[in-house]
């Protein structure tokens, strides 16, 4: 019997919404995390990109078990957002806005 995967099996340090600072990069401003990416293969990555106010994407690791983790390059959370308090879910994923098109094939 073959163990699945999981994200369970990894310890998450940051989540989608979280605020940051680095602790020795303050020119970088505050930033926010717009992206996670966690592998489903044994041994696989798991990324958190962040957007700084300075204007520019990071990307680290956001395993705490990793020795590259970004707690340990110096990201601390500011502020957690969490959406249990917003009803337990999160927002819809790939979702496309903008005009409907009719039956008609307009």
């Amino acid at each position: 019997m073959a163990m699945e995967y999981t994200t369970r099996d990894k310890r998450i340090y940051l989540r989608l919404g979280d605020r940051v600072t680095h602790i020795e990069h303050e020119e970088w401003g505050e930033g926010a995390v717009v992206e996670e990416r966690t592998s489903i293969v044994p041994g696989g990555t798991c990324l958190v990109r962040l957007l700084f106010e300075d204007g520019r994407q990071r990307t680290f690791n956001n395993d705490l078990d990793h020795e590259q983790c970004a707690y340990f390059f110096g990201l601390r959370r500011v502020s957690s957002c969490a959406f249990e308090l917003f009803g337990g879910t999160r927002p819809p994923q790939g979702r496309r806005l903008g005009r409907q098109r009719s039956a008609a094939g307009e």
